[in-house]
């Protein structure tokens, strides 16, 4: 039986073949949890959405496969951490936010509250006008203007 291979073609797909030595073309790596465990839980995907193989934990991989696959997801899935809250336009909606964010400094569009979801205790997903979204990964740890910015939404 071969071993499983990762491998990028030259069209930068990403090509898995798997036990039995099928070749998938243009396969696509999905988090299971991208937010609260983002190193557990990984399918690979066929392009029509199959899924080819189930993976516990990344770092469990061969070194060239996870660092591969790392790649690939943070191509996908740029979501920038918002770090501090620096001004806010208007505490009506649509509002304009100055934020720092692990990225670095950006603007963002408040369309309404609900474009702020929870995720968990302290964890929150802010989505811009553009669909953009924003992670909040603890708002209790936010510097104390952020807070107060915040609780005004919430």
């Amino acid at each position: 039986m071969p071993p499983l291979q990762l491998e990028r073609n030259t069209f930068g797909q990403l090509v898995f073949t798997d036990a039995t030595g099928q070749r998938h073309t243009g396969v696509v790596p999905v988090r299971a949890f991208p937010i609260t465990a983002p190193e557990h839980g990984l399918a690979l995907l066929s392009p029509e959405g199959q899924e080819l193989l189930w993976i516990e934990h990344l770092h469990a991989l061969p070194h060239d496969m996870a660092t591969l696959l790392a790649e690939e997801l943070a191509e996908r899935e740029f979501m920038p951490e918002i770090r501090a809250i620096r001004h806010v336009s208007s505490f009506a909606t649509p509002s304009t936010w100055e934020v720092d964010t692990d990225r670095g400094p950006t603007r963002l569009v408040l369309k309404g509250e609900e474009d702020i979801r929870r995720l968990g205790a302290n964890a929150l997903l802010i989505a811009d006008h553009h669909g953009l979204q924003y992670l909040i990964r603890d708002r209790q740890a936010l510097d104390r203007q952020s807070r107060k910015f915040l609780m005004r939404f919430l």
